[in-house]
């Protein structure tokens, strides 16, 4: 079949196996080239290593460091006329060049909130690794099952106590438009808790250390994204603020038990991901964020981010926020950016987008997360879904 991008929304249902295997090929000579990443954590445990920051720091600490990985991710496989979701060809991909390599890379597919799926990971980390000694919690899901009650909880990204009205951007026809978010129940606040704050960190911490697996002077960390004033109201003042809340609750109560190295939270810049674009409001800001660092010449994406992490903010003793996170969104929040970022925000218009902001960086950044845009790769060509590049 000719794999094309289909686009519903805000995700792409089809996914190409070459373009994928390419994205990752291209974040592996990222790393690759700038050498090697100092480190004596070697066997890492990824929770959500399919895309995004999760992919990334898998393939930072292996081809960066020579750790051996164990990754978990839910996703869906390909069938004869149809594709696999952009994470099943990435972790064929990430996993084909890391045992090129000589380095172990295990995936575990699955609910990583189910109890099922971390007592599998734990079997696979007790035959392939023995321990590990870093584990990255870099989760994202709408819902969640709460594995001793069985209730299922759902995220609701909306803002507390009354609505807000802030300009959004339909990114298919770049209108910018006004949009009022009502309120979150107490209800939705609670669900949003349940799904993006810290309890499933708290668990994973909790069977690992129960079945021995954990290394001494062990280290996970959680990502998470903190946003500016311009994405407050929806954002940090909303349930989504409330959530992340939870997680500077669960690293500290991780590290009461472990030590004081044992969890952070690591604040990370706006990135096109297929989760924030379905935050509203997050898109427009991107789309502008994607100009104004590049017009500065410090723009990054998820690896240039997660290999700056890894290969400067974790070097030695971290330098830690007052609430003991990594902070990673440094650039983005410095005052010059966010002072321009400010004065085009309340220009910004239907008309004036392209001017701005950059629109078309946006759809081709979200694009390359499902293996479509990319040079090098012939999108003529008749694939069977059901071969990873």
């Amino acid at each position: 079949m000719i794999i094309e991008p289909k686009v519903r929304g805000f995700i792409c249902v089809t996914a190409h196996p070459i373009g994928c295997a390419t994205n990752v090929q291209r974040q592996i000579d990222h790393v690759v080239v700038k050498g090697p990443v100092p480190s004596k954590r070697k066997r890492v445990l990824v929770l959500g290593c399919s895309t995004g920051y999760g992919l990334a720091s898998r393939i930072v600490t292996t081809f960066g460091s020579g750790a051996d990985t164990v990754g978990v991710s839910y996703e869906k496989g390909p069938e004869e006329t149809r594709t696999a979701s952009a994470g099943w060809y990435n972790n064929r991909a990430f996993e084909k060049r890391a045992q090129a390599a000589g380095r172990i890379a295990v995936t575990v597919e699955g609910d990583a909130f189910s109890d099922a799926i971390k007592a599998e990971t734990i079997e696979a980390i007790k035959a392939n690794l023995g321990q590990v000694d870093l584990i990255v919690y870099s989760l994202a899901s709408p819902v969640r099952t709460d594995p001793k009650t069985g209730v299922m909880y759902r995220s609701a990204i909306k803002p507390m106590g009354t609505p807000v009205t802030s300009k959004t951007l339909n990114t298919g026809t770049g209108e910018v438009s006004e949009i009022e978010v009502q309120p979150a129940t107490d209800e939705e606040a609670e669900g949003t808790v349940k799904v993006m704050g810290g309890e499933d960190w708290e668990l994973w911490i909790a069977a690992l250390a129960e079945a021995g697996v954990l290394a001494d002077g062990f280290q996970s960390l959680n990502y998470t994204y903190l946003g500016s004033e311009l994405t407050w109201p929806i954002y940090h003042k909303g349930t989504l603020g409330r959530a992340k809340g939870d997680l500077d609750r669960a690293a500290a109560a991780i590290r009461s038990q472990f030590g004081e190295h044992a969890a952070h939270v690591v604040a990370l810049k706006a990135v096109v991901t297929q989760a924030s674009s379905a935050i509203p409001v997050v898109p427009l800001y991107g789309t502008l964020l994607l100009k104004v660092m590049d017009e500065m010449g410090i723009g990054e994406g998820t690896i240039e981010q997660i290999d700056r992490l890894f290969r400067v903010k974790l070097q030695g003793e971290p330098a830690l926020d007052e609430d003991s996170r990594v902070r990673v969104d440094d650039w983005e929040l410095t005052k010059t950016v966010q002072d321009e970022m400010a004065r085009r925000w309340w220009m910004l218009t239907t008309e004036n987008l392209g001017d701005l902001a950059d629109l078309g960086k946006y759809r081709a950044e979200f694009l390359k997360l499902f293996g479509f845009g990319l040079g090098g790769v012939d999108y003529s060509a008749d694939l069977d879904p059901r071969i990873p590049g």
